[in-house]
Formats: structure tokens, sequence, C-alpha cells
């Protein structure tokens, strides 16, 4: 990857690849609700794959595989880069371990599980600690002094939150502002060409606010890259992705489809330059199964569409429920 394509994230002065790899997909597949996960072995040449490109931000979750997947993602950087070249992101909130405090937000959550985290990852600190997802069980002004805590104790270099409602993410930056606490500095939301509803209200307050913005599933868990009818092994076990889409969504995969072939590339390659060409986002997180996934996405940064295809893109597109949250 050229210089051209690392951008700053957000308003800070940390740089990241223009794409970020997505590690849910690298985890032991009988730990947690993932069954279509790759194992270590499996997983290990990707992430190789993706250092050797350039790609220096990696993003994971202490929830994905039950943990295995920081455990695998951890070990192959070490192997195969320098720690203080690699963006590194984790989350918490999801439940790790039965019991009242085995999820959530609270002090002793965050606390707990960002040094579980950092033991699995086998590093000192993580360059993005993101709450993944909001906890409506805990004040905010307990998660947000918990996360500064976490910050001047050199265990994260910077914060970020995922998923949630604009108003919700505004009053976390309010009560850390209002505090003197460590602010957000990206946002990692669902956004894809079959769901846009982010674009009413989150993406213009990230932008307003020099928030930098991480799609998760800019694919769309797949649907943007086969025929509507076409199926996979994900998309038959993926519980939560079978609720994200509808039926009325036929028309723009179809579109993909046609300018795909109209340019000659595979689908995945139209979905996530249109993506790119999102003046808010910073850095898709892209998922790769295969090599040729990881070769799709970093095309898809050289890929222009031009206004007229943007259009066709956007054009069949219809409002519709919150989903992601």
């Amino acid at each position: 990857m050229s210089n051209t394509q690392y951008v700053k994230l957000g308003s800070t002065g940390l740089d990241v690849s223009r794409l970020c790899l997505g590690c849910m997909t690298y985890g032991v597949p009988d730990r947690g609700p993932h069954p279509w996960t790759l194992d270590e072995e499996q997983s290990r040449p990707l992430v190789r794959q993706a250092v050797e490109a350039g790609i220096n931000f990696f993003d994971t979750a202490n929830v994905y595989s039950d943990g295995t997947s920081e455990e695998i993602v951890g070990k192959a950087l070490a192997d195969f880069a320098r720690r203080d070249e690699i963006v590194l992101a984790t989350k918490v909130n999801g439940r790790m371990r039965p019991g009242p405090n085995g999820a959530g937000l609270s002090r002793k959550a965050i606390m707990t599980e960002i040094d579980n985290s950092l033991r699995r990852l086998g590093t000192d600190y993580v360059d993005l600690y993101q709450i993944h997802r909001w906890d409506p069980r805990t004040p905010i002004e307990e998660t947000m002094e918990a996360l500064h805590d976490v910050v001047r104790a050199g265990k994260a270099r910077y914060i970020g939150a995922s998923s949630m409602y604009a108003w919700q993410f505004a009053k976390a930056q309010y009560t850390a502002e209002r505090n003197g606490w460590t602010r957000f500095v990206s946002m990692q939301n669902h956004y894809n060409l079959l769901y846009r509803e982010e674009e009413r209200e989150m993406l213009p307050l990230c932008t307003d606010q020099g928030v930098g913005v991480l799609p998760w599933s800019p694919l769309a868990r797949g649907r943007l890259t086969r025929d509507w009818d076409a199926t996979s092994n994900r998309a038959q076990t993926d519980e939560f992705g079978k609720t994200l889409y509808q039926e009325g969504d036929r028309e723009i995969v179809e579109t993909v489809g046609a300018i795909a072939a109209e340019r000659g590339v595979p689908r995945a390659q139209v979905a996530l330059a249109w993506l790119l060409h999102q003046e808010p986002v910073t850095a898709p997180i892209v998922g790769a199964s295969k090599a040729g996934h990881l070769d799709d996405a970093l095309a898809a940064l050289e890929l222009r569409l031009t206004a007229d295809e943007i259009e066709r893109l956007e054009g069949p597109y219809t409002a519709r429920p919150v989903s992601g949250h």
C-alpha cells in the first residue's frame, strides 16, 4: 500500500491503513457462537497477507470465539509485524463468563477485561479500546471514567465506541468533556449499501466532531458479494446476520452485480469502493476467510466509481428499522 492509503483516525495524529482487518473470522470454531471461524493454522496466512500488503490496523474483541480470536491474532501479529507498527483494537462489553459481573461496562468489568485482553493478545497495551455497544445498566459516568483510567494506566492509547444511537454517543462525549476525561476518537458502526440509516444522525455527528468512522459488515455479511439467492456456510449459520437484511434489498444487490459486470471486477470491489467514497468513512472493517477476499478489498482502494454509478447504487435504498445496535 502506498502512503496515500493511510489516513488519520478521526482528529487524532494516529495513522491507520484505509482498510482494517476484522478478526472475528479467526478463532477456535467450537468456542463461542461462530462455528464458521478459522482455526489458528488457517488464520495465520491471512494475517500475514494483510501485514505484507501494508495493512497496519487490526480489530478484534474479547467475545470473539470466547477469547480465542485475541489469542490467535496476538500470536500471529507478534510473528509477522513489529508491535510499534501495528494499530491493534479490541472491545469490551459482551459476556465473557457467567455471573453478575461477567459482562457490561461497569468499572469492575472494564478493569478485569482489559487485563484479560492484554494477556490473550500478548501485549502491554492496545491502541484502540472500544465499548462493544451501549450498556443501559451502567451509568455512562462510570464507564467513561474507567476508560479514562485505562488510558492513564497506559493500557490503551485511544478509546472508541460501537453501534448505538447518536444521542447516546453525544451523551458519552459530553460526559467525558465535562469531566476532563478521554473522549472517544472512533465510532464502529453498521454501515453498507444495504444499511444506510447511519446517514441520518450518526455520520453527521462524527463528521462534525472529528470522530473516525470504522464501518462493520461493509459487505453486508457477504450479501453484496453474490447473487441474492446464493448462500454460504456462514450465511446459513450466522444467526445474528439473519436479522440484519430484508427481501427488499434484492434490487441493490442486483445493481452491484450489474456494475461489477460492466467493470469486469468482482462485486465485493464495487460494494467496498462505494463505502470508501463516503466522506465520513475512515477505514471499513473487512473480514477475510480467503486470500482473494483481501485481494478484492485492496483492489477496491483503486476503484473509482462515477457519479452515475454511485447514483444507481444508492437509488433503490428505502428506509428501514434500526439494526445492529
